[in-house]
């Protein structure tokens, strides 16, 4: 619940849960869109690292929950379940492109990278990118979505526990990497 003094949530996060079957949802499929898209865009971008990507992310998992409103739309957070399938498309896009990349790389062609990131924050996201996929996940979502890890576990499907290990592996190895010297980083 927005505190509308404040404007911070207050009390636990809510969870990806299902209503019982008799209780009228709270918001319709456009009021679910407007209060979501922008910031599952922005968790596509962090884990895409483009633009392009991010929007066509966002707009797959959208129409895959407009698919399933009727379902979805008795959940406490639907918008857990979308972001969960942001999260998962990123990993799938990901692997994608290396396998296309190493496969144009076997017949000879580069590709050249393409930056779109803000200059202050290009570093650490590319670094984010490098991670094992479920620990860049965790640490897009606690760090940029500003997610309890209670809440993240529920997103990935994984264990509390589970979801801090991969967040405290990602920030040593995040800190390992920033505070290395220039000739070091990878």
């Amino acid at each position: 619940m927005i505190d509308p003094e404040k404007g911070l949530a207050k009390g636990p996060a809510p969870v990806a849960t299902p209503r019982p079957a008799g209780v009228v949802p709270d918001w319709d499929f456009d009021s679910f869109c407007r209060q979501h898209y922008a910031r599952v865009t922005g968790l596509a971008y962090v884990l895409s690292g483009s633009r392009t990507a991010a929007e066509d992310l966002t707009q797959d998992a959208f129409f895959a929950a407009f698919r399933q409103w009727d379902r979805l739309c008795r959940y406490d957070d639907p918008g857990a379940w979308v972001r969960r399938v942001v999260a998962n498309r990123a990993v799938s896009r990901r692997r994608r492109l290396q396998s296309e990349s190493r496969a144009l790389l076997r017949v000879g062609s580069r590709r050249a990278p393409v930056g779109e990131l803000v200059a202050e924050d290009q570093e650490l996201w590319v670094l984010v990118r490098s991670l094992p996929p479920r620990q860049a996940q965790v640490f897009a979502l606690t760090c940029l979505e500003d997610l309890p890890l209670p809440v993240v576990a529920e997103i990935l499907s994984i264990s509390t526990v589970t979801a801090k290990t991969h967040l405290q592996r990602a920030r040593a190895t995040l800190r390992q990497r920033l505070t290395a010297p220039a000739e070091e980083k990878p």
